[in-house]
């Protein structure tokens, strides 16, 4: 999957720095061509000789060779590449990065890569947690650069807790399913819409009904499917998430009302939607224009049933139409999800249930049943949304290709 690819590897100034040398055999091993760009103070953790007897060739670090003045273009190694690794990525070298700050060739480098660009962070817990290193890194991901997460464990500092680097062969298999998703392009020149996130009902100008749902599951589905060539629309309730690919149209809507405006238009076009918001039920009979004061001990709200989404797009999705809806019960699940797979006239429905641990809202993670219309069942395990949303994606190729499931 590597073989020929051509990777910039720029090694910034952490302890696992020494990783490394372990990076660049592996890369090497696969077949890929390595050129390694290090800061100066990289140098005090590995050393060039290492690395270039590693990579087979001469390890850039200056603008220029000092000795005869030869110009080190961080222009011709931006267009030569395949790709881009900084590790290990320090909050110094991301700050830099986010911010344009061009004082070293790895940051003139990346600020000139025309490819896509991996980012495997390495520091101490504190520095990991903090809101500017935080923040620097989701202006990274809002750039369109495919973060590597630390893995969690003992530290440099004696700490305990998230910051170390990703292992070698774990920043290779992420750059393996990169390329392999890159090459296939299942989905290319496929509309899909998504719904994401939760509902606001206003009930007055500073209150509102709303769930709890972090748009996680969808947000997360919407880049499983432009990474394999679809163009997709994101209906986006409120929501704190960013999008990170190119082929993703995000149209950001508040109420239910917003929500159902805009997923009917975007159907229209579309090959398939996946509707995976959590839509209010209910929206208040009247809006105040002005903030409730308190009064009364006890105060009731009107309300009125919302236009159920999945269900209209239900009935005016032509043949050549998929439809696949979200259910997430507390009780009598399966039977509960069936019923709103033929209601809906879905052609299949992922359950989420609260009773299974690290499943629905605002988790990392999810647990989920696929059930179609030809009643079939499919359990998955507990993963991470990520790879929950490469199931889901999957078994609407099956449909798209128009394979038997």
């Amino acid at each position: 999957m590597l073989k020929g690819k051509k990777f910039i590897l720029g090694i910034a100034g952490g302890i696992a720095a020494y990783k490394c040398a372990q990076l660049t055999r592996l890369l090497v091993k696969e077949g890929a061509e390595v050129q390694v760009i290090m800061t100066k103070l990289a140098k005090e953790f590995i050393t060039p000789l290492t690395m270039a007897t590693l990579s087979k060739r001469p390890i850039l670090v200056e603008f220029f060779n000092p000795e005869n003045g030869d110009w080190n273009s961080h222009v011709d190694s931006g267009l030569w590449a395949d790709a881009m690794i900084v590790a290990p990525a320090t909050a110094n070298t991301m700050g830099k990065m986010a911010n344009g700050v061009a004082d070293n060739l790895l940051i003139t480098t990346y600020l000139s890569a025309r490819c896509p660009v991996f980012v495997a962070p390495t520091m101490d817990l504190d520095m990991y947690q903090h809101p500017s290193t935080q923040r620097n890194m989701q202006t990274l991901l809002s750039y369109g650069n495919h973060l590597i997460e630390p893995n969690a464990g003992e530290l440099a500092s004696g700490l305990v807790g998230k910051g170390r680097m990703a292992e070698p062969e774990e920043i290779v298999g992420e750059l393996k399913n990169f390329f392999q998703n890159q090459d296939k392009q299942e989905l290319l020149g496929k509309k899909v819409l998504v719904s994401a996130g939760p509902t606001h009902e206003k009930i007055d100008p500073v209150r509102f009904i709303g769930n709890y749902s972090s748009g996680k599951m969808g947000y997360a589905i919407a880049e499983e499917l432009a990474e394999r060539g679809a163009e997709v629309s994101l209906v986006s309730g409120p929501s704190q998430l960013s999008v990170i690919h190119k082929n993703i149209k995000r149209i950001d809507v508040q109420s239910s009302a917003e929500m159902h405006d805009a997923c009917v238009k975007e159907y229209e076009g579309a090959d398939a939607a996946i509707m995976s918001a959590a839509v209010a039920d209910y929206t208040p009979e009247i809006v105040e224009g002005q903030k409730v004061k308190r009064k009364a001990p006890k105060v009731s709200i009107e309300l009125k049933a919302t236009v159920d989404i999945a269900a209209t797009l239900g009935a005016t999705k032509t043949k050549n139409q998929l439809l696949v809806g979200f259910a997430l019960e507390t009780q009598n699940a399966e039977e509960n999800a069936r019923k709103k797979l033929e209601k809906k006239n879905l052609d299949f429905i992922v359950l989420n249930s609260l009773e299974d641990a690290g499943a629905g809202f605002n988790s990392d993670t999810n647990k989920i049943t696929i059930i179609d219309k030809d009643n079939k069942t499919q359990n998955f395990p507990l993963k991470s949304k990520v790879e929950v949303a490469k199931d889901i994606v999957n078994e609407l190729l099956t449909r798209i290709n128009g394979v038997a499931p």
